[in-house]
């Protein structure tokens, strides 16, 4: 490498990760802040193949290959021999796209594929650089560590997962439009069809794990109701539940909660409200965090090595949230949540603990962090 101008030139970059939109949104936002400092340069992803990023990553604009990974079958384990299967013929694929698109950093964000992409790369002697959304790490990430050249962090503390030299605080990058929002709180919530003057609660359920959410949301429509003349609730049930939801609230008679199975324009519904109900995947509290929003927290229980409550209690260590168990929320979500959005010195106060908590610009910081390793 004669200089580091010439290197710049043709910068070629892999990404690989994905399985879930937490994973998928940090990895394109990388993506994108490379291609804005180095607009020549190659960007190639590798993700799974039939997950999420096969088709989020094409309709943002890059290149993805998809390696037949799967995860570990802990139930049946004779249907591991098929994992096993699939995991060799992604070794040798991902050897291959090493060979062909000759790397000059791969950067792995977690999720399936970026176990053997990584793992490739590090035994060829590519550099690579992790980023690792949660407070507990993931298990993909803990093996790749100890060759990795940089771990890009959103929590403290996470050196008793990492070597500690290697660790870099970034905070998640979050979706651009969602800092960008021009509304006062007032016209947000006219654009979203509410009253301008109510306290408003934003439920959120996830893509995936909405079911409990939306459970306990039916079962105190009543209760909501009651209240009807203090608060308005925007409930985003997911398309799964759309329907069984909609009749609820129909047969319910409530009128003061605004349901739909996606809310397209999330800037605006997260300004509108003064509590919003989440639950706790990393990309979800790093928006919480960097736009200041109380929150009560339902971590979803079916996540490897249970990170959303590991997740959920970074924040309620601080007095940053509250949390209400899954198991919990059936009956006490609802309570939690009209008392809570009611008290407005308790809304003050973990809005300004959950600001403190923001890291701005996380996407800038880990790229000037692949900046310093492909200058090396």
């Amino acid at each position: 490498m004669s200089g580091s101008n010439n290197h710049h030139q043709q910068l070629n970059v892999l990404v690989s990760g994905g399985g879930t939109g937490g994973h998928i949104f940090p990895a394109l936002s990388i993506a994108n802040e490379v291609q804005r400092r180095f607009p020549d340069a190659r960007i190639l992803f590798v993700g799974a193949e039939g997950r999420m990023e096969m088709e989020r990553v094409p309709a943002a604009g890059y290149n993805i290959i998809g390696l037949p990974v799967s995860g570990f079958d802990r139930k049946h384990l004779l249907r591991n021999i098929k994992v096993v299967a699939r995991l060799l013929k992604s070794m040798r694929m991902a050897k291959k796209i090493l060979k062909d698109f000759k790397p000059d950093i791969a950067i792995g964000v977690g999720g399936y594929a970026s176990g053997p992409m990584l793992k490739a790369a590090q035994k060829q002697g590519i550099p690579t650089l992790l980023q690792e959304q949660n407070s507990y790490a993931g298990v993909t990430n803990k093996l790749l560590a100890a060759k990795a050249d940089c771990i890009c962090v959103a929590y403290e503390g996470m050196e008793r997962f990492f070597p500690a030299e290697k660790i870099v605080l970034t905070g998640n990058p979050v979706r651009r439009n969602l800092l960008d929002c021009g509304a006062t709180p007032e016209q947000a919530r006219q654009a979203m069809g509410l009253d301008p003057a109510k306290k408003t609660v934003l439920i959120i359920g996830g893509s995936l794990g909405a079911r409990t959410v939306n459970n306990a949301i039916i079962s105190g429509l009543q209760h909501i109701g009651e209240r009807a003349y203090d608060v308005q609730v925007i409930w985003q049930t997911g398309k799964l539940y759309d329907q069984q939801c909609r009749e609820a609230l129909e047969a319910s008679g409530v009128k003061n909660v605004v349901q739909m199975p996606f809310i397209s324009n999330m800037d605006m519904a997260y300004r509108a409200a003064d509590l919003v109900v989440s639950r706790a995947g990393a990309s979800s509290i790093s928006e919480l965090q960097l736009l200041g929003k109380a929150s009560i927290l339902v971590p979803s229980p079916n996540v490897s090595e249970d990170h959303q409550t590991k997740n959920a209690l970074a924040l309620v260590n601080r007095d940053a949230a509250l949390m209400v168990k899954d198991i919990d929320a059936v009956s006490s979500l609802v309570d939690t949540m009209l008392t809570t959005v009611m008290d407005d010195t308790l809304i003050a106060s973990l809005s300004a603990n959950v600001l403190k908590m923001a890291l701005r610009d996380a996407a800038e910081h880990i790229v000037d962090e692949v900046e310093k390793i492909v200058n090396r």
